[in-house]
């Protein structure tokens, strides 16, 4: 069974080419597969800004978070602002009917009556509620996740960056106060080795999941396991060899922060 197309076996790429532009048809392809991720009530509230470095201005730019990583923000060609768009909810009952109408949701020769009598007047009634993070956020997740899976797949790397506030971002770009900003996503080709060093630490598998209550564990199958090693989506654990000495190549090279954290 071939399972490196359907999950992918990258890791976060912070170390990005300036010197190559990325083709703009391949961020549509990332913005295709996040507009078809999956949207509860089919709100569509995750939405997304792509900055292009070389056209944007010198204030765009400047406005974007660089408390960690400063150096993603020197070398990204390509910036994509995900956020949410609260108003989306504002339409839930619209939303609503447009999945019984396709056939997704409901059943039955009572559905448009309960629809109608039931599920829209309680969106209605916590629309406020739900524009807050929370399930709208979570669906902005998956369809950043699409995004990022067919960036990689197109041979791009992305990493994400976040912030504590995000109103001169908001400002620089003319965003409306209904629109919360999540997370910035850096893309663009990459100068690092797309192992990007070895598996990144994780927390044990049995100490992450559990099966019908929180004290067992799920059960974790070495078959499986060994099928993910042999599809190469389980990889040698980081730090590769010679790890420090790409980083310090590239640091080097494009004259980045010497601690690279700032």
């Amino acid at each position: 069974m071939e399972l490196r197309h359907v999950i992918g076996n990258r890791r976060s790429i912070r170390y990005l080419d300036p010197e190559r532009p990325v083709e703009i048809e391949k961020i549509q392809y990332m913005l295709e597969a996040a507009r078809l991720a999956s949207h509860f009530g089919n709100n569509n509230a995750a939405r997304a800004l792509v900055i292009h470095r070389a056209t944007a201005s010198e204030e765009q730019l400047a406005s974007l978070p660089s408390p960690v990583g400063g150096f993603q923000m020197k070398l990204a060609p390509v910036f994509i602002l995900w956020y949410v768009e609260t108003n989306a909810m504002d339409e839930a009952g619209l939303r609503l009917r447009e999945l019984v109408q396709a056939g997704a949701l409901g059943y039955g020769p009572d559905k448009h009556k309960e629809l109608e009598e039931t599920l829209v007047p309680l969106f209605n009634e916590i629309g406020e509620f739900l524009k807050g993070p929370g399930m709208v956020d979570m669906d902005l997740g998956q369809a950043l996740a699409q995004a990022t899976l067919m960036a990689f797949e197109l041979g791009l790397g992305a990493c994400c960056q976040g912030s504590d506030d995000w109103s001169k971002v908001e400002r620089a770009f003319g965003l409306p106060e209904s629109s919360r900003i999540v997370v910035v996503q850096t893309v663009g080709y990459p100068l690092e080795d797309s192992k990007a060093g070895g598996q990144r630490p994780r927390l044990p598998f049995e100490q992450l999941f559990q099966l019908n209550n929180y004290d067992t564990p799920f059960p974790r199958a070495q078959n499986v396991i060994a099928q993910l090693e042999a599809d190469q989506l389980l990889q040698q654990q980081a730090p590769l060899p010679g790890r420090e000495e790409e980083i310090e190549a590239i640091r080097e090279k494009y004259d980045l922060p010497g601690s690279g954290m700032v």
